[in-house]
């Protein structure tokens, strides 16, 4: 693909491709415990209300989101129409809990509104969406018709509470950024505040001042051997000191650069600091790796991993190895929490500028005619999850992304060897 240390810069790819979130996690068997916090908040201050109403709504989006990735999936209409019905029951029996604790102080009220719009929107467009691609069966019609009549009930129950003005809704950008901002002001309180540090700037400065050093140490023997060589200050002496210092300016930063990479070999580049965004607290510490690696560097199962690939796809290859280490403080967390979900987006858009578009025909005769087919060029990247709890024992997953140079074609897991997933 042409993509190595040098085309590809990894501080800009980290800074400008890499985007993540971090927030309080529960895998739902805590979400009686948080809603029963929520309900109970209404004799304390704003703010601890305010954090338990979003921690409720922020676990409710998070569960439909999860529920309706896995029915995306279904393409069996007799599996597919029972799991959208109890997933719809669900969503309107947990709206109904919800709104039951709708606060009567005015100050509290605006924070329940926000929460409820939002919530009541979003669970009618994962519904709706649901059914866009629903595999098609006039069997289940009356289940497809309940659908749409919780959706319609959501819709004009969000009109009777004036939640949002006739322009608004009239405008599907107007209503789907207003929502994105409910949505943002939900997640204050359950996503971390993230605190930035670049690490190895002493270290840079140290490489630095030695290849300066080196250089000059190089320079200056040049210089005294040539005025050895050149009695007195003459032409020939001056072309050659200019020659000198043109050589010196040649290879300098090759120097420094190469020997800031060695220093910096295997260590991370960045720590980040997690907090609670309302009591300020450090909920976290993290180190971050993004590197490309050596084939000598790579850990022993990932190696055993990347064995599995076909025998034409055993070429040479770059590795880009992204690596983070979390340790967590889990006595500042809320009550009813002990994980930290880790969410990051990898954009693959730098990536497509070295590749080629590649456009071709592939020719086939059939009954005395020849026709042909268009294909493009295509290209493979292995994605190799590797993932440890404390002292447990390594979990590892490998995905094939295929794409080509205006997008992601497709991406399927693929097998491990044995001995990785035992």
């Amino acid at each position: 693909m042409g993509i190595t240390s040098n085309t590809l810069n990894e501080d800009e790819y980290y800074h400008s491709s890499i985007m993540g979130r971090r927030s309080y996690y529960s895998d739902g068997l805590h979400l009686a415990l948080v809603h029963n916090r929520f309900t109970s908040q209404k004799n304390r201050t704003i703010d601890e209300y305010r954090l338990y109403l979003n921690l409720f709504a922020y676990q409710f989006i998070v569960a439909i989101e999860t529920d309706c990735k896995e029915l995306s999936r279904i393409d069996d209409a007799d599996a597919f129409y029972p799991q959208i019905e109890a997933l719809s029951a669900h969503v309107e029996s947990l709206f109904k809990r919800f709104r039951r604790s709708e606060p009567e102080d005015p100050k509290r009220q605006s924070y329940f509104e926000n929460a409820d719009n939002y919530l009541s929107w979003f669970g009618e467009q994962q519904l709706l969406k649901l059914l866009a691609y629903a595999p098609r069966s006039s069997e289940y019609a009356a289940v497809t018709e309940k659908l749409l009549l919780l959706c319609r009930n959501e819709n004009k129950y969000r009109q009777e509470r004036s939640y949002n003005s006739s322009n608004t809704l009239q405008d599907p950008n107007r209503i789907a950024n207003k929502m994105l901002l409910l949505r943002r002001l939900i997640q204050r309180g359950v996503v971390l505040k993230e605190e930035l540090k670049t690490l190895g700037t002493g270290l840079k400065k140290f490489s630095t001042g030695l290849a300066t050093a080196l250089v000059m140490i190089v320079v200056s023997s040049l210089i005294l051997k040539a005025q050895g060589v050149f009695s007195g200050l003459t032409i020939a002496l001056i072309l050659t000191l200019a020659v000198i210092y043109g050589f010196r300016e040649i290879f300098k930063d090759d120097v420094r650069n190469a020997m800031w990479r060695y220093l910096q070999r295997g260590r991370p580049r960045w720590s980040r600091l997690l907090r609670d965004t309302t009591s300020g607290a450090v909920i976290a510490k993290q180190q971050v790796w993004l590197e490309f690696m050596r084939s000598q560097d790579i850990p022993k199962g990932v190696a055993r991993a990347l064995k599995r690939r076909h025998r034409e796809n055993n070429v040479e290859t770059e590795v880009l190895h992204y690596g983070l280490n979390t340790k967590v403080a889990s006595q500042q967390f809320l009550s009813g929490y002990s994980t930290i979900q880790e969410q990051v987006n990898f954009s693959l858009a730098p990536f497509a500028r070295y590749l080629e578009r590649g456009k071709a025909k592939i020719y086939k005769e059939q009954d005395g005619k020849v026709s042909n087919d268009s294909v493009e060029r295509r290209y493979q990247i292995n994605l190799i999850l590797l993932v440890q709890d404390d002292k447990q024992a390594p979990q590892y997953m490998r995905y094939k992304i295929t794409l080509n140079r205006s997008s992601i074609v497709d991406i399927t897991e693929a097998e491990l060897p044995d001995e990785l997933t035992s």
